[in-house]
């Protein structure tokens, strides 16, 4: 796919953002002057507006460097500029020109020149990037057991004499930079003890080994066994694959990954990996699943001593 277009398109919005914001930040009262608006009694709340424009600069720039990778930034920055003129047109018609906080028509160029012009090329990198996820999926699969026998985690042992072992855990995790990926760690962290006093414990990242030891030691989860997939293949056999924009970008998970980013503390990091996967956990005993959880978006959050627990029984009654 030609992505080049997308990377000039976003190349620009990124010197735009970066010019307008140092504009507003250096010569906060020119457009007040422009517009033949009052001068602001707090310069530097405006201010404040230029260094947030300037910084949607650098998520653009980013961005550009792959456009299909790095969509997320595109899409936080198309929705700045949808929901910016909805205000706009929603205080036209419902202040007046004594009403505080009312911006006169003539202020609409800021909306047109910041929001409007970009609607279409973002709306079409958004679009292709969709596209690019709807892409036929892998045929070249193997069988879960040759697969188990294929990869191996850090140590040299393959999934399926870990399997021979003790029944494994196989934890499937989405894009390391996720905040659901980071609250699975967190949440295997806490019944790291717990759990392997009962299975192996193996988890499927999309990064380079060396990516995932330090994420994992941040985790105190540096000894358990880990397997890199950046191709997803493993993920393939599992039945595991590239989700749909509901799953990935539903009401329920915005509102759950609000929580687990700012409340909770997870965070976000940078995309590694693929942003459509995803993630699941599966139960393996002798090389046959014996209870599998496939999540139903990329907010799930399993009960993973419950899963392990109900498996176990289930394979021994």
């Amino acid at each position: 796919m030609n992505t080049h277009w997308m990377r000039r398109t976003l190349q620009l919005a990124a010197i735009y953002n970066l010019l307008w914001g140092a504009w507003v930040i250096l010569r906060p009262n020119d457009l007040f002057h422009l517009t033949g608006m009052p001068l602001p009694s707090y310069p530097s709340i405006w201010q404040c507006v230029g260094m947030i424009v300037g910084v949607y600069g650098i998520g653009y720039a980013i961005a550009s460097r792959d456009p299909l990778r790095h969509w997320p930034i595109t899409m936080v920055g198309f929705l700045g500029k949808i929901f910016g003129p909805i205000g706009f047109l929603f205080g036209l018609l419902t202040l007046g020109p004594n009403d505080p906080g009312y911006l006169p028509p003539v202020w609409g160029i800021t909306i047109l020149t910041n929001d409007l012009i970009w609607w279409v090329p973002f709306g079409m990198i958004l679009y292709a990037a969709a596209k690019a996820s709807c892409l036929p999926k892998d045929q070249t699969a193997l069988p879960v057991d040759e697969a188990m026998a294929a990869h191996h985690d850090q140590y040299g042992k393959t999934l399926k004499s870990l399997s021979e072992d003790r029944p494994l855990m196989l934890l499937f995790l989405r894009h390391g930079g996720c905040t659901f990926c980071r609250e699975a760690l967190a949440d295997i962290q806490k019944l790291h003890n717990k759990l392997e006093s009962d299975t192996n414990l193996a988890i499927v990242h999309m990064g380079t080994e060396a990516e995932a030891a330090g994420q994992f030691a941040s985790y105190q989860l540096e000894r358990v066994s880990r397997i890199s997939d950046p191709e997803c293949r493993l993920f393939r056999s599992f039945g595991l694959d590239r989700g749909s924009w509901g799953q990935l970008f539903g009401v329920s998970v915005w509102g759950r990954g609000a929580k687990a980013c700012l409340i909770d503390g997870h965070g976000v990091g940078k995309l590694a990996g693929d942003g459509f996967q995803m993630p699941g956990l599966f139960l393996i005993r002798d090389g046959i699943i014996i209870n599998a959880y496939r999540h139903k978006n990329a907010a799930d959050r399993p009960d993973y001593a419950r899963f392990v627990r109900e498996g176990l029984a289930a394979a021994t009654s």
